[in-house]
C-alpha cells in the first residue's frame, strides 16, 4: 500500500524544515567560526614606573610577538591558548545545542505539518465522499464547494460541470432507449397481427400467405433500417475512425442524381469545389439523409437544391427544400431522435434522419445549421472546419 497524500505532504514538510534548519545552522556556525574579535594592544605604565596591560585582543591586526616587550610574550600566548580554549567550547556548545533545537523543531515541524496537511486536504475528502455517493439515481447532486476561487474550487467546479454533462447524457440516453424500444414495438406488434391473423383463418390458402409473407417482409425491411439507423447514428456519435480526403463536391452530385433518378423529382445541384477530410461513409449517410429528407418532407412539383462551395476558408455544404412550413420554433426539436412534424405509421420515416445528420456533423467538427424557409421547407446548411480546406 503506497504512502497517502497527507503523509506525503507531512514527510514533505518536515524534510523542507530539517533541510532549512540545517543550513541555518551551519551559516551560523560559519560566522561565529570566522569571527576572531578587534586586534588591540594597550599598555600603560604607572606612577612608579610599571607597565600595566590594560588590554590584550588577539586578532588578525594584533601586533607580532616581536614587537612586543619579552615580559608580554609569555602572558600574551597563555592568553591566546585561553581564547582558543574558550572558543572551541563555544562552538562545540554551539554545534550541541543547535542540533538539539533543531531535533526537536523537526518533531514539532512534523506534527504541524500532519494537521496542516489535513486541514488543506479535507475540502478534498468532503468532495470525494459526495462523489462516491452520487451515482445514476442522484446524479443531479453537485459539489457545489463554498470559499474563495482557488485550486480547489476550480476543481470542484469542473466536476461540477462534468457532473451536468453526465446528466444530460443519461437523460438522453433514457429518451434514446425509451423511444427506440416504441418505434421497435410497433413493427413487432405489426409482425404477431399479421401471424396471429394468417394463422386463426381457416379459408387461408397459398395465395392468403403469400400476401401475408409480402406484408412481413415490409415490416421486417422497415424494422431493418430502423436498426441501421440506429447503427449510424451510434457510430457517428462515437467518432471517426479514419480521416481521408472527401470530394464533397463530387459525393454530393452522385448521390443527387442517384435520389432524383429514384424518386423522380427534380434535384438541382450547384457543385463548387469543395474538399475535406473524414470518413466517407459518413459524409455520403449525411448527404443521403439529407437529400432523402427534403425529398420526402416536400410539395408536388417541389425543388430540392444542393449546394457545395468554400467560404471564409471554410467548405459548406447546403441542402434546400420547398417542403411545407416548419414553425421556427419547432426546428431544434427535429435535430433529436425520433421527432418529425407529422408521423405515419408507414412512411418509412423514425424520426432519426437529422439527428443523424447532426451526429454526423459533430464527430467532424463541423457547425450544423437549420433553419425554416419563410416559403415552406428548410434550409440545413453544414460548415467544416478550416483546416479541411484544401491549400490552394
Amino acid at each position: 500500500m503506497g504512502l497517502t497524500v497527507r503523509l506525503r505532504l507531512t514527510l514533505l514538510y518536515g524534510l523542507l524544515f530539517l533541510f532549512s534548519g540545517g543550513l541555518l545552522l551551519t551559516i551560523t556556525y560559519a560566522l561565529v567560526a570566522y569571527n576572531r574579535g578587534a586586534s588591540s594592544l594597550s599598555v600603560e605604565r604607572s606612577t612608579d614606573g610599571r607597565e600595566i596591560i590594560t588590554a590584550v585582543v588577539l586578532g588578525d591586526t594584533a601586533p607580532p610577538d616581536s614587537e612586543l616587550p619579552a615580559d608580554l610574550r609569555q602572558v600574551v600566548a597563555a592568553a591566546r591558548e585561553q581564547v582558543s580554549m574558550e572558543k572551541a567550547e563555544v562552538m562545540h556548545l554551539l554545534v550541541v545545542q543547535g542540533c538539539v533545537a533543531l531535533g526537536v523543531m523537526s518533531v514539532i515541524s512534523i506534527g504541524l505539518g500532519w494537521v496542516v496537511s489535513g486541514r488543506l486536504l479535507r475540502p478534498l475528502q468532503t468532495m470525494t465522499g459526495t462523489i462516491q455517493r452520487i451515482s445514476a439515481h442522484n446524479v443531479h447532486e453537485r459539489l457545489d464547494a463554498p470559499g474563495p476561487r482557488d485550486e480547489l474550487k476550480n476543481l470542484a467546479d469542473t466536476v461540477d460541470g462534468l457532473l451536468g454533462r453526465l446528466e444530460s447524457a443519461l437523460d438522453s440516453h433514457r429518451r434514446f432507449v425509451a423511444n427506440a424500444a416504441h418505434e421497435l414495438r410497433t413493427p413487432l406488434t405489426l409482425e404477431h397481427a399479421l401471424l396471429e391473423e394468417a394463422v386463426i383463418d381457416p379459408d387461408a390458402t397459398a395465395d392468403t400467405f403469400r400476401e401475408r409473407f409480402k406484408e412481413l417482409m415490409a415490416v421486417s425491411e422497415q424494422q431493418a433500417r430502423l436498426l441501421e439507423s440506429l447503427l449510424v447514428l451510434a457510430t457517428s456519435e462515437r467518432g471517426l475512425d479514419r480521416h481521408d480526403s472527401i470530394d464533397l463536391a463530387g459525393l454530393a452530385g452522385d448521390v443527387g442524381r442517384s435520389f432524383a433518378r429514384r424518386h423522380d423529382f427534380t434535384v438541382a445541384a450547384d457543385l463548387a469545389p469543395a474538399r475535406i477530410t473524414g470518413d466517407p461513409v459518413l459524409i455520403e449517410r449525411l448527404l443521403a439523409n439529407l437529400v432523402d429528407n427534403a425529398i420526402s418532407y416536400n410539395v408536388p412539383d417541389g425543388r430540392v437544391d444542393v449546394t457545395t462551395g468554400a467560404e471564409d476558408g471554410r467548405c459548406f455544404l447546403t441542402v434546400t427544400n420547398t417542403g411545407p412550413p416548419v414553425p421556427p420554433e419547432l426546428v431544434d426539436r427535429l435535430l433529436t431522435p425520433f421527432q418529425r412534424l407529422n408521423r405515419t405509421a408507414d412512411d418509412g420515416h423514425h424520426g432519426l434522419g437529422l439527428s443523424i445528420v447532426a451526429a454526423i456533423a459533430t464527430a467532424h467538427s463541423a457547425e450544423l445549421s437549420v433553419r425554416a424557409r419563410p416559403d415552406g421547407g428548410l434550409a440545413v446548411t453544414i460548415r467544416f472546419p478550416p483546416e479541411n480546406v484544401p491549400a490552394v
